[in-house]
């Protein structure tokens, strides 16, 4: 059985003392949940001082980025190789990353494969834009950051990976007015599952851990969740506030022990 997955991306926010001030106060509030993994990616200078601070039987780390050479001249770079044992997971192909730092496809694919590399778990973001889904070309959009992203994978290595479903059309930083919708959500996730399985297989697509990320709300949570093939959360901004990130968690698991569904 599936866990739920919550990440809290904490984007390029907090200080060390801030960062541990935080992670305190989730400790205090949340409590170990076996049927929900929380993971928390804050940001690199913390991510080292947190992996010793942290009870690990409540959370996990994520780092928010990182290079796809295991070493070499990369001023100003840290590899994926340096964040083994630190990170269990790290965040590619963040819409931030995409639209800021111009982050193409075939870069995408180069870190995806580095994580798998060093047996660190990939959480792949894709989504479309405004203008993207005004055109109608949302499926095209996710069907090829996807199969770009996992092109050189192995069928067994698919299977480590996460894929976060994230609007950009929904993300208030990108000037979204209004969440997603459970029928935009559902629609993408199916289209990311029936992707997963013509390529992959049946088994492959239902196995695969699949999480939405855009403007995540505690309010939000059963109605997200609830739907089918939606495995997890991948909060930002709500991410930052202690008291609402403990009731994202708390959400997630009231929804899946009051109305259990087939995380299978």
């Amino acid at each position: 059985m599936k866990r739920i997955l919550i990440i809290g991306n904490w984007k390029m926010n907090l200080n060390i003392h801030e960062s541990s001030l935080l992670v305190k106060r989730l400790s205090d509030r949340i409590p170990i949940h076996r049927s929900v993994e929380v993971v928390l990616a804050p940001s690199l200078l913390a991510l080292q001082p947190l992996s010793r601070e942290i009870d690990r039987r409540k959370f996990k780390l994520a780092a928010q980025n990182a290079y796809y050479r295991d070493e070499g001249a990369y001023t100003g770079e840290v590899s994926f190789t340096m964040l083994r044992g630190i990170a269990d997971y790290v965040l590619i192909g963040h819409s931030e990353r995409r639209i800021y730092f111009n982050e193409g496809l075939d870069l995408i694919c180069n870190k995806v494969e580095a994580a798998i590399r060093n047996d660190i778990t990939p959480v792949l973001c894709i989504g479309e834009t405004k203008q993207e889904r005004e055109g109608g070309e949302t499926k095209r959009v996710i069907h090829d950051q996807l199969t770009t992203a996992l092109a050189n994978l192995t069928a067994e290595e698919i299977d480590q990976v996460v894929v976060a479903y994230e609007p950009v059309w929904a993300i208030s930083t990108f000037g979204g007015d209004s969440p997603a919708k459970p029928d935009d959500i559902s629609t993408a996730v199916s289209w990311i599952r029936s992707i997963i399985e013509e390529l992959y297989g049946k088994q492959l697509a239902k196995d695969l851990r699949v999480i939405y990320g855009a403007s995540v709300a505690p309010e939000f949570v059963s109605n997200i969740l609830g739907l089918e093939g939606v495995d997890g959360l991948l909060p930002g901004a709500a991410s930052l506030n202690y008291a609402t990130f403990s009731a994202i968690v708390d959400a997630a698991y009231r929804m899946l022990h009051t109305n259990p569904k087939s995380l299978k």
